[in-house]
Order: C-alpha cells, then structure tokens, then sequence
C-alpha cells in the first residue's frame, strides 16, 4: 500500500507537467476574448465595456496591480430597504459564488474580481456570465446560475448563459 501511494505521489507531478499551462493572461489575450463574447465590444486602454444579454458589462484591469474586475449596475443602492440589502449578504454568502453584489456611489453592482495575470480563460468567461447572472435575477433569485439548487427551471436557464459564452470563447 505504501509502495502504491509513493507510486501515485510520484506520478502525479509528472501529469501535471504534461497538461500544457493556460498562457498568463495580458490585456492583448483580455481583448481577444471579450471581442469573441461581444464583437461590439469597446475597448479604452485597461478597459472594456461590453453587453451581454442587453446587461451592460464593465471591465476594469490594473496589470500592475494584478487585479481586474468585472461590474454591472444593477439598481440606485440609495433606496434600498434594510431586507434587499439584508438579501443581498445572504446571496454573497450562498448563491451569488464567484459573483458578488456590492455597493458604491450609490449603486447596486454585480462585480467579479480575481487577479488578473492568473486569470484562465474559462475563468474569466464564467466571471462575466456570473456577474450578469446576478443582475439579471436581482430581486428573485439572487444567484450567479453557476450552482444552483432545488429542482426548478430557474438554474437551467441561467447555466445556459454561462455554457453559451464558454462556447463562444472556445477558439480563443
């Protein structure tokens, strides 16, 4: 038995070695791929707007810092009732997964955040899809649609937007 695990402890880094890296992200590679989501998408040095769904999406890098953050506004957080903000923690907490709802200057966003040169592809795709997700079902769902439970519709429907821009970013 322990002769297998040395075995297996062995192998493993030679496995790894053999999957090719994802190449680090860069803001040429970040452009490629938001065109592919959205062709119309604008691009403004470290930034991008795009739409998707009709849901406008903001994209905020800072290389030099290594973060970038993905937003969309969703609501005036001014007149909010103690209960949605109260709902928007639970969400953070449970449903709204790589997606967050956040607040500043006033406003409801859906943001996602990571470090920007560790950012995979596939990654930052389904950031994007989550971020919309969680504006699109403000005020019912409160999710990100990447997990979901109970068996109704509603985790279907959501999950399609984050496999149709997966889909779309594949060439990339």
């Amino acid at each position: 038995m322990i002769r297998c695990l040395a075995l297996i402890a062995f192998l493993l880094p030679l496995s790894a070695q053999a999957q090719e890296a994802e190449p680090h992200m860069t803001l040429p590679r970040m452009a490629e791929i938001v065109l592919a989501l959205d062709p119309d998408a604008q691009i403004s040095g470290p930034g991008f707007s795009l739409v998707i769904d009709d849901i406008p999406v903001l994209i905020v890098t800072d290389v030099r810092a290594n973060r970038m953050r993905a937003m969309v506004p969703i609501r005036s957080a001014d007149t909010m009732t103690p209960e949605e903000m109260q709902r928007v923690m639970q969400a953070n907490f449970d449903s709204a997964l790589d997606a967050r709802y956040a607040v500043a200057q006033g406003q409801l966003w859906g943001v996602y955040l990571h470090p920007f040169k560790e950012l995979e592809r596939d990654q930052f795709i389904s950031g994007v899809a989550q971020t919309v997700n969680v504006a699109k079902s403000y005020g019912s769902l409160y999710s990100s649609g990447a997990g979901q439970f109970g068996g109704g519709d509603s985790g279907d429907l959501q999950r399609e937007l984050i496999e149709r821009l997966l889909e779309q970013g594949q060439e990339i």
